[in-house]
């Protein structure tokens, strides 16, 4: 098994902010992390809110992950930054980059993660993407093995699903993809409100119960949590925020496993469709 086998690459993406999109992919991250597990956080979204979450604010012109997206020959980015946090390393973004990301560039991404020692020895990667559907997310999808789409669970918010869920397919069946998991999260959830459950039956119905997930409660909470630069695992242990992402991760374990297994997914996908 070679070292790109042994990796679990996870894509965070709702073209729509709003969403719980930064939230999630951090929370995650530190759950993967606090199981022992090496793992690396991917700010591709050039807010650079994943860095400020974890307590890490990137100078202005610092190396970064976008410096992939430069030029024809561009080198390889400054190695992931420890975060403090026992095996969770960052890979910031570059608030400044406004580069056009063309198809040739995505699969640089890829490269990175499969061919270099810039990713030596991680076995988990969670890459938070720019809201938009622009060369970023689809440099991320072509590196992935699975995406994550968070979502608030009201209809506007449900369209912007179907149509990340058409790209995701569209990526997926491309020839030599590693992508193959999806899953919705719903954040912000309040099961008192009508609308929202109304918006999750249908969401179960039209993309299969087994993609939809527990979700993420409405928890002031974690909004505290990445504004004092820290998981809400550790902000808040005891709050919902934290318990919802604990189960986040197992509910993915189970769900995909690590790697995800293509062929099992795909054998589903077939016995679901």
């Amino acid at each position: 098994m070679n070292r790109r086998d042994r990796m679990q690459v996870i894509a965070v993406a709702n073209r729509k902010g709003g969403t719980g999109k930064t939230s999630s992919a951090v929370n995650l991250a530190a759950e993967m992390a606090a199981r022992g597990l090496r793992t690396v956080l991917i700010d591709l979204d050039t807010q650079g809110h994943a860095g400020i979450s974890v307590g890490l604010r990137t100078a202005l012109g610092a190396p970064s992950i976008h410096d992939l997206f430069r030029g024809d020959e561009p080198p390889l980015p400054a190695p992931p930054a420890p975060t403090g946090l026992d095996n969770l390393w960052l890979a910031p973004a570059d608030r400044e980059f406004d580069g056009e990301v063309t198809p040739s560039h995505y699969p640089r991404l890829a490269r990175t993660l499969e061919h270099t020692d810039w990713a030596d020895g991680f076995e988990r990667v969670v890459v938070d993407t720019p809201p938009s559907l622009g060369g970023l997310l689809m440099s991320a999808l072509h590196a992935a093995d699975a995406a994550l789409i968070p979502f608030v669970p009201h209809h506007l918010s449900a369209e912007g699903v179907r149509q990340l869920a058409g790209l995701f397919f569209r990526v997926a069946s491309e020839p030599d993809r590693r992508l193959s998991g999806l899953a919705l999260l719903p954040t912000l959830i309040d099961p008192r409100i009508r609308m929202h459950r109304e918006v999750l039956d249908d969401m179960a119905r039209q993309f299969g119960e087994w993609r939809l997930l527990r979700g993420i409660r409405t928890d002031i909470r974690v909004a505290e949590a990445s504004r004092a630069g820290r998981p809400v695992r550790l902000y808040a242990p005891r709050s919902r925020g934290a318990m919802d992402y604990w189960m986040l991760y197992e509910e993915l374990e189970r769900l995909w496993g690590a790697p995800v297994d293509a062929s099992a997914a795909q054998q589903k996908e077939g016995t679901t469709s």
